[in-house]
């Protein structure tokens, strides 16, 4: 059913992981302390934690972290009274040990991430999360490139896997208000488990279409402190909760310690301002995936061309997360065309 005053939106922070992007994996462990302990503050009810393409995610593909997983999670939950500890999990990625190891560090949640149309590669991954005892969420990524009628088909593959909790995630921030509306709407309507939405800010949409999935009946959301995250970064969390305060819409989580922690911990740790620019703008308008951005931004520089060339090109292909190694593969291929 759709938003009534008495239900408590669970708030799920994202700046531990998917903020990883932003920093080229590089957090160190008292940074992410610190952040954790003031996320702690606030009274968020989740906050993920690995590397920004999730556990195991270190490689030459992806980017190497500062410190190992195991570090930053047991850091984290060191520091947390209030709040639980949630992981990523890509299968082809991490692997079951790696659930084991998130597991023996303290890890309540678990999210088993594919893109939109491979729900049945978590099969395995959901099942077993089950029965180690995780709240398992399924994580149905670039949720943009289908139409709202297979992806909730694939939502329906994720349950009965045993998944607690199906995401629509946004990750290329593509989807417009109407169709993410629809997409909620449709997950409540044919759903007997929980409805997550994850999105990224790429066309200025991260906190109306958080709002509007809220209303549409989602009982998680997504969100980061300053939008710290991959392209134009996350739906801001400290936004989030200024607008959903004043719409009277219940998540418990306390708006000043998300202030501070914004404005005194995040940004000034940016490499690259986390905001809508030309470049992350094009991420949502040609519909790629978010993490892209700072490889393109490398890639153009690199040959030569408009890193905008190469993310229409890569949107046209419907390349997808994992295919990083193609943002090169373009950039040549436009190179040599306007020679």
């Amino acid at each position: 059913m759709p938003y009534t005053p008495d239900k408590k939106i669970i708030v799920n922070d994202v700046t531990l992981r998917d903020g990883m992007h932003a920093l080229g994996h590089q957090y160190t462990v008292e940074q992410m302390r610190g952040i954790a302990r003031k996320l702690d503050e606030a009274k968020v009810d989740l906050i993920e934690v690995s590397h920004g393409d999730g556990l195991n995610g270190n490689s030459f593909n992806y980017g190497f972290s500062a410190h190992t997983e195991v570090e930053y999670l047991q850091a984290v939950k060191s520091e947390l009274t209030h709040a639980k500890l949630v992981a990523l999990l890509l299968p082809g990625i991490g692997t079951i040990e790696d659930m084991k190891m998130a597991r023996e560090a303290g890890v309540d949640t678990i999210r088993i991430a594919t893109h939109c149309t491979e729900a049945d590669i978590a099969a395995q991954h959901i099942a077993k999360a089950k029965e180690m005892g995780f709240d398992t969420v399924g994580f149905l990524m670039m949720a943009h490139m289908i139409p709202t009628a297979d992806l909730l088909k694939q939502a329906k593959l994720m349950e009965s896997y045993g998944a607690d909790c199906v995401y629509i995630t946004d990750s290329a921030g593509a989807l417009l208000m109407d169709e993410a509306r629809e997409r909620v709407s449709a997950f409540r309507s044919e759903l007997g488990c929980q409805i997550g939405f994850h999105n990224h800010n790429n066309l200025g949409l991260g906190v109306a279409n958080t709002v509007i999935a809220i209303e549409s009946g989602a009982d998680r959301v997504d969100a980061s402190l300053a939008g710290m995250g991959a392209g134009a970064g996350n739906c801001a969390l400290e936004v989030l909760i200024a607008v959903t305060d004043r719409m009277k819409i219940r998540t418990d989580v306390e708006l000043y310690p998300l202030i501070d922690a914004a404005d005194g911990l995040v940004r000034p740790i940016q490499r690259r301002p986390v905001q809508t620019d030309g470049n992350a703008l094009m991420l949502g308008y040609a519909g790629v995936y978010s993490s892209f951005l700072i490889h393109t931004e490398r890639a153009a520089a690199r040959f030569n061309v408009d890193p905008r060339d190469i993310l229409v090109e890569l949107g046209r292909r419907k390349m997808i997360g994992g295919q990083e190694d193609m943002i090169v593969d373009v950039a040549i291929d436009l190179a040599n065309s306007n020679q």
